[in-house]
């Protein structure tokens, strides 16, 4: 990592931070608070909205990148439009309630457009051959972005656990092909993005003194999705790498929606039964919880995904071989079990 990427990535912290403070003075001065209830999992009245701050800092850094001659248009586009439209409608549901319907349109587009205009999924690693995706790829992609942004919403529940995720996905992602000496696009944005999110994090920590609200949970899945698939163009193999780095959320939320559609329940219904609420109810802590994440990211998934980086022959076998433990873990957790059981 050069030192003109650490500035960035420091510079972004730090305007986040400062960024997220002011924020968080404004939203206790009118009084845009999340109040407990039912489906809470958190017992104190805490102002939210905090993840603007990570979607106005990346924004600048994109601006920044690209008037420094980084000439990747369909990537700045992707993030920049697509993202605004994530964050927005993110933004106004913070404030009052938007119907799923919108919420889910906003999300397609900009899902399509990312993949409109970076040409499709592109080529994956599989076993020692490199496969073209073709239009069911595309498809794929449009609802695997889909997917990705709004499990980042579901997921974003205690104190501390969707902020530490998103610093360790983006980062991991952007620093493991420095192993091969090739940083491109995605590498830089990456690190805007997470040192974004690092600077929001600060005020996000466990005890949480501001929540990121939709406004930074959606537009942080989008950024990952968008970013893995912009990886994927540069190396066929990446697409497996940010699956395994992104391994606890992709596997605790799937798992979960599985469970809860077979019960007749609607996808998009408030509930506290991801594994990790399970786990924070249990143990009366989301310190503990987010720093059991933080570990499993950071000894198990990333030492995986620099193997499935190292050897892309085996890629999709070490995803498999990294993703299957966490789905036991999850279910022994609770992942997707009815409440009151």
């Amino acid at each position: 990592m050069s030192a003109s990427e650490w500035f960035l990535g420091v510079a972004c912290a730090v305007g986040s931070g400062l960024l997220t403070g002011w924020i968080r003075r404004y939203a206790v001065s009118r009084g845009i608070l999340d109040v407990p209830n039912a489906r809470s999992s958190h017992k104190q009245v805490t102002p939210r909205g905090g993840g603007a701050a990570i979607v106005l800092v990346s924004m600048l850094a994109f601006v920044f990148l690209v008037a420094r001659d980084w000439n990747e248009w369909p990537l700045f586009v992707s993030l920049v439009v697509g993202g605004a439209m994530v964050a927005l409608v993110g933004f106004l549901d913070d404030r009052r309630p938007v119907s799923p319907g919108i919420r889910i349109a906003a999300h397609f587009a900009a899902a399509t457009l990312a993949v409109g205009l970076m040409g499709g999924l592109g080529d994956l690693q599989w076993g020692t051959h490199v496969v073209q995706s073709g239009w069911l790829g595309n498809v794929l992609a449009v609802f695997g972005i889909v997917w990705v942004i709004n499990l980042f919403n579901f997921m974003d529940g205690i104190d501390g656990i969707a902020g530490s995720e998103a610093v360790f996905v983006t980062l991991g992602g952007s620093l493991l092909p420095a192993l091969s000496g090739s940083t491109g696009a995605t590498s830089l944005a990456g690190i805007a993005v997470a040192g974004s999110t690092a600077g929001f994090l600060f005020w996000n920590w466990p005890p949480a003194r501001i929540f990121m609200g939709d406004v930074g949970s959606g537009y942080l899945g989008l950024m990952i999705a968008v970013l893995a698939l912009s990886a994927g163009h540069e190396n066929p193999v990446a697409i497996w790498v940010w699956l395994i780095l992104g391994g606890s959320f992709f596997v605790d939320a799937t798992i979960t929606l599985l469970r809860r559609v077979a019960r007749g329940e609607k996808a998009y219904e408030a509930h506290r039964t991801h594994s990790y609420q399970w786990l924070s109810r249990r143990w009366n802590s989301h310190r503990r919880v987010t720093l059991l994440a933080v570990l499993i990211n950071v000894a198990w998934l990333l030492p995986l995904a620099a193997w499935a980086w190292e050897i892309p022959g085996s890629a999709s076998w070490i995803a498999a071989a990294a993703l299957g433990p966490l789905a036991v873990l999850c279910l022994v957790a609770g992942s997707g079990r009815k409440e009151g059981k």
